[in-house]
This record gives C-alpha cells, structure tokens and sequence, in this order.
C-alpha cells in the first residue's frame, strides 16, 4: 500500500518537501527553476498538469545541453568557432546554403565523407570546428584531431602492440574530423597506418578532412601514389567537397587593420 500524503504542508513545507525529492530523484533544473516556475504557473493560472509539463520539460532540456556539451567538450576541438560567427562574405567562394545544409548533418547520418579544400586563411578550419559542434549538438560522438598528431599516435600505438586498439577507438565516434592534412609529408609507415583508419570507417562512420592542398597535389603527403588514390577515393567517394579558395580573408583583415592604423596616425 502507498503511503498516504498530507495534504494540508504549508508553502514553505511543501517548498522544502520538493526540495528534499529533487535531490533524491536527481532533478537539478526543477530543483533549481521550481520556485520561479510555480510563481509563474500561478500568476498564468495555468493546470496542474500544464505546471508539471512545464517542470519535466525543463528538466529535459537542461539535460540534452548537458549532453551536447559533454560531447562538445569530448570532441577535443581547440577552440570554439560556431557558423553564426562565420564571415561568408569575407569569403565569395564559399556557398552559404551549401555549409548551412551540411549543418543538418544528414550527411553524418548518412556516413558521407567531407573535404574542405583551401590556402591558409580560408575559413577551413573554423568550418570544419563549426560543422564538428552542429554534429555534437545533434547527437553525434564528435572526434577532432591534427593530422600529424593522429599520424603520431597511430606510430606509438603500434611500436606499443596498441594499433588494434587505437584504431577501434577512432572507429567508435560517429564523426572523425582531421585538419591540417596535406601540410606535412607523411612517410610511407604514417601513410598506410592513417589509411587503416580511414579502411576502418569506411561506409560506417563519416570523416571530414581540412587540407591546404588540392588532390592533385597530394602526393606530396603521401609519396606512394596507389596509396594516395586510394586514400582520396576513401575521402571523396559520394562524399561533399567545399572549395574555400586561394585569398585569405585573415590576410585581409590583418592589413585593413595595419591600413586603419596607418590612417589614424598620419
């Protein structure tokens, strides 16, 4: 039998008896929103059960932000760039509806690959941050990593008898995003180990490149040119590729700021 509830607990008991529930049930945002929350039902005279919705979905919001923060801060992206910060038109080349389409992540979805092509100072690397968070917002295990660093960590992990391991860990997240790739030369040992990862991924999880160097150009990285086909194949095959162009608009801003300078003390 279910104990039997008084009904007569004065406001300040009945404040404190929920309280004393949120803390036990593990309610933090009722807990914390439940008295501005009552005040307000009261004054809008809205029903018990419009109240208690009102409750409960607090809750569930303040949990999904929890979770994609979580995810964000699990991403390992070294800085924060979002699209609303982005600058399309410091940047012509660059489609906004294309980028504000890829921010519905079907493509994440859909285990598509993505490539970003560009000089330095193009917006690749915010995009690439900036599409990586929109697919952490969404939902989805979010990886971000330099492409040396990865290269590096793949070479201890198999001096370490960890490559296994190291690689299945990469293969977990739903998005893997790898900048700076094509900046560096990889020897043939880095080459191939990156190639497993991306063997591994294939048609299962999406991968989004950032790289300074046009296709054609990246047998400068990767030296073995069957190998470099077959790595840009696993990079492009039914996959999206965004050209962010050649003129860097931080370039740009770095002399117009020099000019305005210049201006104001002549």
């Amino acid at each position: 039998m279910s104990a039997k509830r008084n009904r007569g607990l004065t406001e300040e008991a009945a404040d404190a008896a929920v309280d004393q529930a949120c803390r036990m049930l593990r309610l933090p945002t009722i807990r914390a929103q439940y008295p501005e929350l009552a005040a307000g039902a009261a004054q809008d005279q809205m029903t018990y059960r419009g109240f208690l919705a009102e409750l409960l979905m607090s809750e569930c919001d303040d949990r999904a932000r929890r979770r994609s923060e979580r995810r964000i801060k699990a991403a390992g992206f070294p800085r924060d760039k979002s699209l609303r910060a982005f600058d399309f038109d410091a940047n012509p080349a660059i489609d906004p509806a294309a980028i504000h389409t890829l921010a519905s992540c079907d493509w994440v979805k859909k285990s598509m690959p993505l490539c970003q092509i560009g000089d330095s100072g193009t917006g690749k690397s915010h995009l690439l941050i900036a599409l990586g968070t929109e697919a952490a917002m969404h939902g989805y295990r979010v990886k971000y990593v330099l492409a040396t660093k990865l290269v590096n960590e793949l070479v201890e992990a198999a001096d370490e008898k960890l490559l296994a391991k190291t690689i299945a860990r990469y293969g977990r997240v739903d998005l893997l995003c790898i900048d700076e790739l094509g900046y560096m030369e990889l020897d043939r040992r880095g080459a191939e180990l990156l190639f497993q990862v991306l063997t591994e991924r294939e048609e299962n999880s999406s991968v989004a490149i950032a790289s300074n160097e046009s296709f054609g150009g990246w047998t400068k990285t990767f030296t073995d040119p069957r190998l470099c086909a077959a790595i840009v194949d696993r990079l492009t095959f039914g996959g999206n590729i965004i050209e962010t162009g050649t003129d860097s608009y931080r370039l740009a801003v770095t002399r117009a700021r020099a000019e305005a300078a210049a201006a104001v003390t002549s």
